[in-house]
């Protein structure tokens, strides 16, 4: 096995983990902290292996996460203009889960990762907007 065989590999096991574990959570502060493990094992496995499928990967798990911890940090704090549905979690361990397929299969990862990005954007105002007008379908 190559050093980037067994990176994907430990990529694809981590991925799907994540997903599994942000199926089974009930919590929505705990499916969020779930959530960032995706983005950790994008960051160390660009690391040791880069190619520019980590990266993109990596840069929008990020993204996404942030943006998921913007949108709960607001509901905490009372604005609740833009709730967090269970879809949300839904499309993105879907997401996961296809980015997992992806990866272990060396086919394109961007239909996974538009799915989880356009998830985090309807968490946005523009996004619900959108989403509200019908433009947005998830």
């Amino acid at each position: 096995m190559s050093r980037d065989d067994f990176f994907r590999k430990e990529l694809v096991t981590e991925l799907r983990r994540v997903e599994l574990d942000m199926r089974r959570e009930g919590n929505v502060e705990k499916k969020i902290y779930y959530f960032s493990a995706a983005y950790g094992i994008t960051s160390r496995t660009l690391r040791y292996a880069f190619n520019e499928d980590y990266l993109i990967a990596d840069c929008i798990l990020n993204a996404s996460y942030n943006g998921l911890m913007d949108r709960f940090r607001h509901i905490r704090s009372g604005d609740t203009t833009v709730e967090l549905e269970p879809v949300h979690f839904e499309r993105i361990q879907d997401g996961l889960k296809k980015l997992a397929d992806a990866f272990e299969s060396e086919t394109s990862i961007l239909v996974p990762l538009e799915q989880i990005l356009k998830t985090m954007y309807a968490l946005t105002g523009p996004g619900n907007y959108l989403r509200v007008k019908g433009l947005l379908e998830l």
